[in-house]
C-alpha cells in the first residue's frame, strides 16, 4: 500500500475507534457490532505493523477504551452528569485482546508453549457481556469500588456497588488482609426486561441491551436507584500481585469461600482439544444461561507463568478472548409495513414470527430502503436469518432460499404514502422514498411534534404514546397547539391524574424560557440539526432576521451548503410554516436572541475550539461563551483545532494529541485573559441555559 494511502487510512480508522469506543463506553449507545469494531481494530493494528512511523502513542490500538467521560448518549441518564471521583488503580486495569477464529487461540497457546519452559494448563471461563469493576477489601471489608475508567484510574462508584445484592460488604475465612478482585457487573434478562417495562410505562426511553442497562445503572447517583435495578455481578480475577496462590482457578476457589461471587462455570483444561471443547458447548449452551455472554476466555492457569508472560500496553499475553460470532436465528416473514418518518422517510419494517435471539424475543427488523429489499430478494412468506448488529438491533443478513414456499411474490414497494396516500417521490441522491406530504401526512405530524417536546428541543415532558393520544383527540395538530391544551382537557383523557397533567403544563411553561436557537432546531426543519441552529441564531440574531435572507446568503454560512440553504429558504417563505411560527410566538416562545445573548465580540473569530473538562459552568453553557465571541465549538482534536480549552479532569487522549500536534492547551482562566471586557464574566455567572 503506499505510505500516503496507509496515512489516510490509519487517520481514518483511529477516528473511527475513538467515536465508537466512545459510544460504547461513554454513551452506552453503541452503532456498530462488536464484529465490526474488532474487524477495524485488527485493520489497524495491520496498518501500523507495516508502517509504525504512523503509529501514534495513544492509538486505538495501545489504549483501552475509557469510561470516564460524562455520558451523553440515548441510552445515559441525567443522574449520571453529576460525575464521580476518579481514583487510580493499584494495578493497570487493561483489556483483553479478541479474536474470532479458533486458529487464533491455537496460535496464543503456541506462543506461550514456545516462552515458557514449564507445562501449564488452561482455564476456560465465560466472558461476560456487562461493564468491568475492581473491588477492593481490607481486612475482609469493601472499601472500595472502582470502573475500568481508562485502565490507569477509574470512576469510585462504592455507594453504588454496596446496593448489588450479591456482593459481600464482609467476608468470612482466611482472606488476604488486603486484596483486589476483578469482576463484571451484569444485568440479569430478567431484570431488564423489567427495567424496561417500567421505562416504557413511564414514557422513557428503553435500554438497548443489558450490557447497556447495567453500565448506566451503575452510575446512577442516587444508590437507593441503583439497589432497584436487579444488578448482578460475577468475579473472575485476583490480580496475581496480590495473593500467594498457585494457579489462577485456586485462587478463584478461595475467593468463594471467602463468600465472594465467583462463577462456578469455568474448566481446567490441558491441551487446545479440551479448550475447543469448552467453546463448542458453551456457544450452544449459553442462549439458556439467564445473563448476556459474548464469548469465551482462556486464561494460562499457573500465576509463575502469568508473571512470565507479562503484559503488552494494554493486554495481558496469558489471556485470550475467543468472541463467538453474533447468534442467528431463522424465523418467518409474516409481512412488510411500511413507517413514515418526520421528515417524510419511507422505511419498510419486517414483521417477524417470534424468535428469541440474544437475550430478548424478536418480532421486527428493519430493512432500510427498496433498494436493499431488491438486492436480498426478499418476499413475504421467506424464512429469514435475523443477527443483532452488535447483539442490539434485529438485522435480517440473508433469505433462506431452500425454504422459500412455492407461490411467493416479491413485494411492491408502495408508490403512495401508506399513511395518507400521497405519490411519493425520491431524487437521484437518496435511497429512501419519501412523502411530500409535510403538512398532512399523520405520521409526520406526528413525528415532528414528538421532536418539538424531545429533551434537546424544548424539553416538554410527553412521549410517543402521550403525542398518539393527543393526535387520535383531536387536540394536538400542529406543535403550537400543544400551548392551548388546558388542565380539564387533560383530565379527560384516559390515564391522566392531577399530579401528572400538572407536571406536564409545568413543563410546557418552562419550555417558553427555551432559547432561539433550540426553538429553531425544535421547528423540524429537514438539515438543521443542533449546531447548524446554533450557528444561524448566532448569526442572524432572529427567525425575522433569517427569513429575510437569500438562499446565496445563506449558503455563505458555514454548515449551510447547496442543499440546505433551499429547504430552509422554502420552509421560511411557506405561508403555513409562517402562521406556525406566529402562533409560537403568541404563545410566548423565544424567537429572537435575548438582550446580552447576541454576539459580544469577534475576539474568537476563525477560531476552532475543543471544551474538555469541567469548568465553573456547565461545558455547554461554554460553548455558548465561545459562539458569544465568534468562535466554533468543536467535538473532537484535528490539525484544524486552534486550542483545547482544558477544566479540571480533561480527557487524557485530547491532552496526547494535541501533544502530539503541537496544540495549544489553555485553563478557563487563560481564556477569559482573550476576552475583550468584562461582560463574558457576566455571561460566565449567569445560569446555564441548559
Amino acid at each position: 500500500m503506499d505510505r500516503e494511502i496507509a496515512k489516510k487510512r490509519i487517520d481514518e480508522l483511529t477516528e473511527l475507534l475513538r467515536e465508537n469506543s466512545r459510544r460504547y463506553y461513554v454513551d452506552n449507545a453503541p452503532v456498530i457490532s462488536d464484529f465490526e469494531y474488532d474487524y477495524y481494530m485488527r485493520e489497524l493494528e495491520d496498518l501500523e505493523k507495516a508502517f509504525p512511523e504512523f503509529a501514534a502513542p495513544d492509538s486505538p490500538t495501545r489504549t483501552v477504551g475509557s469510561d470516564l467521560d460524562s455520558p451523553v448518549g440515548p441510552n445515559a441518564e441525567s443522574q449520571t452528569r453529576e460525575g464521580f471521583v476518579q481514583r487510580p488503580h493499584r494495578y493497570p486495569m487493561l483489556s483483553l485482546g479478541n479474536t474470532y477464529s479458533i486458529e487464533e487461540v491455537e496460535e496464543f497457546a503456541a506462543r506461550a508453549d514456545k516462552t515458557l519452559e514449564e507445562s501449564f494448563s488452561y482455564c476456560c471461563e465465560l466472558k461476560f457481556d456487562g461493564t468491568a469493576i475492581c473491588l477492593t477489601y481490607k481486612e475482609g471489608k469493601l472499601v472500595q469500588a472502582l470502573t475500568r475508567g481508562d485502565g490507569v484510574k477509574g470512576d469510585d462508584v462504592t455507594e453504588n456497588v454496596k446496593r448489588i445484592s450479591n456482593i459481600p460488604q464482609t467476608l468470612h475465612g482466611d482472606f488476604p488482609a488486603e486484596f483486589e478482585i476483578r469482576g463484571e457487573i451484569l444485568m440479569p434478562y430478567e431484570a431488564f426486561d423489567a427495567l424496561n417495562r417500567e421505562r416504557e410505562a413511564n414514557e422513557e426511553a428503553p435500554f438497548a441491551n443489558p450490557r447497556n442497562a447495567a453500565s448506566g445503572s451503575l452510575k446512577l447517583i442516587d444508590p437507593a436507584e441503583v439497589a432497584h435495578r436487579g444488578l448482578w455481578c460475577t468475579l473472575y480475577h485476583i490480580p496475581a500481585q496480590s495473593v500467594t496462590f498457585a494457579t489462577h482457578d485456586e485462587a478463584l476457589s478461595k475467593a468463594a469461600e471467602w463468600g465472594l461471587p465467583v462463577s462456578d462455570k469455568r474448566r481446567i483444561c490441558t491441551g487446545i482439544s479440551e479448550v475447543k471443547a469448552f467453546i463448542d458447548y458453551w456457544d450452544k449452551e449459553r442462549k439458556f444461561l439467564p445473563y448476556a455472554t459474548d464469548g469465551i476466555v482462556i486464561k494460562i492457569n499457573e500465576l509463575s507463568a502469568q508473571r512470565i508472560l507479562g503484559y503488552t500496553a494494554k493486554s495481558p499475553r496469558w489471556a485470550v478472548a475467543y468472541k463467538f460470532q453474533a447468534e442467528q436465528a431463522c424465523t418467518e416473514l409474516l409481512s412488510i409495513d411500511y413507517q413514515v418518518g418526520r421528515t417524510g422517510a419511507v422505511t419498510p419494517v419486517a414483521n417477524l414470527a417470534p424468535v428469541q435471539l440474544s437475550g430478548t424475543v424478536v418480532r421486527r427488523a428493519t430493512l432500510n430502503n427498496a433498494d436493499q429489499m431488491a438486492l436480498m430478494d426478499i418476499r413475504v412468506g421467506d424464512w429469514v436469518n435475523v443477527i443483532k448488529g452488535g447483539e442490539i438491533i434485529p438485522k435480517i443478513i440473508s433469505v433462506a432460499l431452500d425454504r422459500r414456499p412455492a407461490g411467493t411474490e416479491a413485494p411492491v414497494f408502495p408508490s403512495l404514502c401508506p399513511d395518507c396516500g400521497t405519490p411519493l417521490v425520491r431524487s437521484e441522491d437518496e435511497a429512501k422514498w419519501f412523502c411530500p406530504n409535510r403538512d398532512g401526512c399523520p405520521m409526520q405530524i406526528k413525528g415532528r411534534i414528538l421532536h418539538f417536546m424531545s429533551r434537546k428541543a424544548m424539553n416538554i415532558l410527553a412521549g410517543e404514546s402521550t403525542v398518539a393520544q393527543f393526535f387520535e383527540a383531536g387536540l394536538v395538530r400542529t406543535p403550537a397547539d400543544l400551548y392551548s391544551i388546558t388542565l380539564p382537557q387533560l383530565l379527560s383523557l384516559e390515564g391522566w391524574q392531577e399530579k401528572s397533567a400538572r407536571n406536564f403544563l409545568d413543563s410546557l411553561a418552562e419550555s417558553r424560557k427555551v432559547p432561539f436557537e433550540r426553538v429553531l432546531f425544535a421547528l423540524g426543519i429537514r438539515y438543521i440539526g443542533e449546531t447548524t441552529a446554533r450557528g444561524l441564531a448566532r448569526h442572524f440574531e432572529s427567525i425575522d432576521a433569517l427569513a429575510q435572507a437569500s438562499v446565496e446568503q445563506l449558503q455563505e454560512l458555514e454548515d449551510i451548503g447547496s442543499v440546505t440553504a433551499p429547504v430552509l429558504y422554502d420552509f421560511l417563505h411557506d405561508a403555513r410554516h409562517l402562521r406556525e411560527i406566529a402562533r409560537l410566538r403568541e404563545a410566548g416562545l423565544q424567537f429572537a436572541v435575548e438582550k446580552g445573548e447576541s454576539q459580544l465580540s469577534d475576539a474568537l473569530a476563525g477560531k476552532i475550539i475543543v471544551v474538555s473538562g469541567t469548568f465553573s459552568v456547565s461545558r455547554e453553557r461554554m460553548k455558548d461563551i465561545i459562539a458569544l465571541h465568534g468562535g466554533k465549538a468543536a467535538s473532537g482534536i484535528s490539525s484544524k483545532t486552534s486550542f483545547l480549552l482544558a477544566g479540571l479532569k480533561p480527557g487524557p487522549e485530547k491532552l496526547k494529541k494535541c501533544e502530539q500536534l503541537g496544540i495549544p492547551v489553555l485553563s478557563e482562566e487563560a481564556f477569559m485573559v482573550l476576552l475583550p471586557s468584562s461582560k463574558e464574566q457576566e455571561q460566565m455567572e449567569e445560569p446555564t441555559l441548559f
